[in-house]
């Protein structure tokens, strides 16, 4: 299985800094939010990664590669960080699209046709980080066993759905849900569950067909979620609920909250960051 990648949004929500910094280079503690997404999919055992970028991404694509001045100052020394990315270059083949408009999702994932042809691929967007075994893996495997498209969803608060796209679902007995219909962004009044999609997917093919059929929504951007909506009518879609905590690192007090977050897990900051947390409230109390 291949995997999708989308990284060619303008990051708009992050000016000043994305003017010259790709938003999904912006670091969580010491790595940019972009290696956990392609540590997750490596960990569902897919080792070749196609990223959609746009103008302005280069440093993605300097990231996932050797850089050979580093190599050289650390030839004589052990540097685990340069390791650690060293490893994943050695995991996984990195391809690289642009996507020539800002057209949205929908039209990102378009752009990945001829490099996954026929067969079913998955999609990880950046904008979310979630705490689980691996996520990606176990819609995987719940692919295999339904033979059909996936997508992971979360139950979000209901004021929150305008920011989501969300499913209609029938529950089933193994603890999935049957997807009836989508609906992007809507209002809380109007949505049909609280059950929002969080950018993990496992799509079949025929899914680039109902990309190529629907029109520009919301925005005047082409969603997956409508493309989804035309899927449904044709094939089975199954959604899976996550198990692990997501991080939302789309926004700025969602990718700060994310930071905080995942220094908490490091052995090495723990104590001091606790510290000062309880300092900083003191001060503020």
């Amino acid at each position: 299985m291949k995997a999708v990648i989308p990284a060619a949004g303008m990051g708009t929500r992050f000016l000043p800094v994305t003017k010259a910094q790709p938003k999904e280079m912006l670091p969580i503690v010491d790595k940019p939010s972009l290696h956990y997404v392609v540590e997750e999919a490596i960990a569902a055992d897919i080792n070749s990664i196609l990223m959609i970028t746009g103008r302005g991404k280069r440093a993605i694509v300097d990231y996932f590669d050797k850089n050979w001045e580093l190599e050289h100052h650390f030839r004589d020394t052990d540097n685990p960080d340069l390791e650690e990315i060293n490893a994943i270059l050695h995991k996984a083949d990195f391809f690289y699209v642009r996507q020539k408009e800002p057209l949205g999702l929908g039209h990102a994932i378009l752009c990945a046709k001829h490099f996954v042809h026929d067969q079913a691929f998955a999609v990880l967007l950046g904008d979310d980080i979630i705490l689980e075994e691996c996520c990606t893996a176990n819609i995987r495997r719940l692919h295999e066993q339904k033979g059909a498209s996936i997508v992971a969803v979360e139950e979000v608060p209901r004021e929150r759905l305008r920011h989501y796209g969300v499913i209609d679902a029938e529950p089933l007995d193994d603890g999935t849900f049957l997807v009836k219909d989508l609906v992007e962004k809507p209002e809380p009044i109007r949505a049909p569950s609280n059950l929002a999609l969080v950018g993990r997917y496992i799509l079949t093919p025929e899914t680039f067909g109902c990309l190529e059929g629907i029109k520009p929504g919301l925005d005047n951007e082409y969603h997956l979620t409508d493309a989804l909506r035309l899927l449904k009518d044709r094939e089975d879609i199954f959604a899976y609920k996550v198990k692990g905590r997501r991080l939302d690192i789309g926004t700025k007090i969602g990718w700060m909250k994310a930071s905080i977050e995942m220094a908490m897990h490091r052995p090495e900051f723990e104590g001091e960051l606790k510290d000062f947390m309880n300092e900083v409230l003191d001060r503020e109390s």
